[in-house]
Order: structure tokens, then C-alpha cells, then sequence
């Protein structure tokens, strides 16, 4: 999931909590679908549905028609695919499967890159800040770039891995100044963005 994605959950989970959760018109919300554990399977529409099972695990599926014939084409586990995440990838799928006869078909596998060793969130925005100290020339604002996150997001995700980081806990990060510092909050929200883009850069995100 990008980064994108992960703020797109964040500011709706933050809305939702702020206003509600009926105040977003969708079959699901990111609120929703955390909170469900009632075993069943909820539409999200166009063949998209949250699979939740007896023990509680959740998982994404689409349903889709392949050749006449219906398929149920798994996603993913809920805990690493947000609901944005879950729509762009059934709607990447849906795009996939035009022309193709059977999405089950085995693909060639590519080698696969040796993994490089995962920093913490902590670690990643102090080697961002070393890396674009060069570029400020405003020393007052050098500080309070690492000073911000230091105080507002290093609690919550200092010590997390980059590659664990999702809307979750970015949420948590934020939500306790989004209505009394918002213009705190924003800047937290965007520079956590840039220290988590410089670590998918990096290839140290999944």
C-alpha cells in the first residue's frame, strides 16, 4: 500500500471519528470494516467483499466472471490491506483480467531481490533529516522538521519498523492533536509521508 493510500485512510478514520461514521456515504468504511466481527461476508460493491470468519480473521475477496464461469479471487488479509488498498487492487484485477482466460493460470516467478536490512521509523527520519540538511538554509526550520516528528510521531512509531507502518498507527500518531494543533497535525502527517516514501525508495517497504 502507498503512502497515499495510508493518508487517504487516515484523514477518513479521522473524519469519521470526528463527525461520525455515517458521514462518509459508502457500503463500507475504514471505520466499519475494523470494527466488524460478526462472521459473514459484507459488499463493499462491484464485486468487492470483507470476508470475516468464525475466529475473527479477515480477509479481502472480489468476485468476478471469467470465461462465463464465477470466480472468488482473494486479495489479501484485512491486516495488510486497508479498504483504499482493497479497491485499488480489485479494480487493478478487474483491469488484469481483460483478456486474460484464467486468473488462476501459474505466472513465472522472478527472482527475488535479497530483502536490505529494515530500519525503524525512528532511524529512517534521522537519516532523511541528515540527508536534506544541506538543502535548508533556514537553520530555525532544519529543527523543527526533526523537532516536530521527535515530539509527535516518534512516540508512537519511533521504534516500529518502516515496513510495519500502516494507517493504524499513523492515525493514532495524529488523532490526539488533529482538532487542537491541525496545522501540527498536517505537518506531522506530510513528513512522516516523506520519511516513509525515502524508505520505500530505499527498498526497505514490502
Amino acid at each position: 500500500m502507498t503512502f497515499a493510500n495510508i493518508r487517504d485512510v487516515v484523514w477518513e478514520e479521522t473524519w469519521e471519528t470526528i463527525f461520525g461514521v455515517g458521514a462518509r456515504m459508502a457500503k463500507l468504511t475504514a471505520l466499519k470494516a475494523r470494527h466488524l466481527v460478526e462472521p459473514g461476508r459484507y459488499s463493499d460493491g462491484d464485486g468487492l467483499y470483507l470476508l470475516v470468519g468464525p475466529g475473527g480473521a479477515k480477509s479481502w475477496m472480489l468476485r468476478v466472471q471469467v470465461d462465463g464461469r464465477r470466480r472468488d479471487l482473494g486479495l489479501g488479509s484485512f491486516k495488510l490491506l486497508s479498504l483504499l488498498g482493497a479497491r485499488d487492487a480489485a479494480l487493478e484485477l478487474r483491469r488484469k483480467l481483460r483478456g486474460i482466460s484464467d486468473p488462476y493460470a501459474p505466472a513465472p516467478r522472478a527472482p527475488k531481490p535479497a530483502p536490505a536490512r529494515t530500519l525503524s521509523f525512528g532511524e529512517a527520519a534521522s537519516k532523511v533529516h541528515a540527508e536534506r540538511t544541506e538543502g535548508w538554509k533556514n537553520g530555525k526550520h532544519q529543527a523543527q522538521w526533526i523537532k516536530t516528528l521527535e515530539n509527535y510521531a516518534f512516540p508512537t512509531l519511533g521504534d516500529l519498523a518502516v515496513d510495519e507502518i500502516g494507517a493504524g498507527p499513523i492515525h493514532d500518531a495524529v488523532a490526539p492533536i488533529w482538532l487542537s494543533k491541525p496545522e501540527t497535525a498536517r505537518r506531522v502527517l506530510q513528513r512522516v509521508g516523506v520519511v516513509l516514501d525515502w524508505a520505500c525508495a530505499k527498498g526497505l517497504c514490502r
